[in-house]
């Protein structure tokens, strides 16, 4: 089944609203594939100014991260209707530095997922291994875990709108990148465990990112894998050229 690719940035804590405002109108001016997505995740601050930055373009605007409630007393959360009022269509979930530098459970992150879904948000589910854990061969057994707690209580209704990004940890902001049949092993193996979750077609329609280092002389190889369905990107997303030839990838 084909399935359209999304070409995701994050941006994580970097740009001013300045040079948030400017580099999204930088990206937009290199255009969209039509058979294809791509969405910028800036920091909160500048989500306005980049959400009329990329006016006029096929550009989406996510978060990079979410609360699961529509308001209260949450300091220093924000809610998904928040999001909603600034522009964002998707939410990324459970990244790996939300994981291991802020110690977020899969219980936590099935709750932002969940509010996600609740109030309209695609959600970008994040899911991947350490380095310790690849050499213990525990890779499986690890994103098994990862997944089925991230998707706890989501109905086959809703699954049709998500989007999972396999991001090894290992790989992210490295240098290093998991190999093109690395990628595919992995990504086989979450859509046969997403067949088993929910139904056959389901899951052929859940879109599967790769994250971990992803630069424009690695992802035409990457993106030419069956299971492969599209790019978070970091740190090459923060540079116009290196991001909008990302965009312009070719299977």
């Amino acid at each position: 089944m084909k399935r359209r690719p999304l070409i995701a940035g994050n941006w994580k804590m970097h740009l001013t609203i300045g040079e948030a405002e400017s580099l999204a109108r930088a990206i937009a001016r290199g255009g969209i594939p039509a058979d294809r997505d791509a969405m910028l995740a800036p920091p909160y601050t500048a989500m306005a100014a980049v959400n009329k930055a990329l006016q006029g373009s096929s550009m989406l605007l996510a978060s990079q991260n979410n609360g699961w409630e529509e308001k209260g007393a949450f300091t220093g959360e924000i809610s998904p209707v928040m999001l909603k009022d600034v522009g964002c269509s998707m939410a990324i979930i459970g990244h790996s530095e939300r994981r291991h530098i802020f110690g977020e459970s899969d219980q936590l992150i099935n709750k932002r997922l969940s509010g996600a879904l609740k109030y309209g948000l695609v959600p970008i589910l994040c899911i991947g291994e350490t380095l310790e854990e690849r050499e213990a061969n525990q890779t499986f057994k690890v994103l098994e875990t990862q997944l089925r707690g991230g998707l706890t209580g989501v109905a086959s209704s809703e699954a049709d709108k998500l989007v999972i990004a396999y991001e090894p940890v290992w790989a992210i902001g490295t240098g290093k990148t998991a190999s093109e049949d690395q990628v595919q092993e992995v990504h086989a193996f979450l859509r046969t465990l997403l067949k088993k979750m929910y139904e056959k077609d389901i899951a052929s329609q859940i879109r599967i990112l790769y994250g971990g280092s992803v630069k424009p002389d690695n992802v035409d190889v990457l993106m030419s894998r069956e299971d492969v369905d599209g790019a978070l990107v970091g740190g090459a997303a923060l540079q116009a050229e290196s991001f909008i030839r990302i965009i312009h990838f070719n299977q």
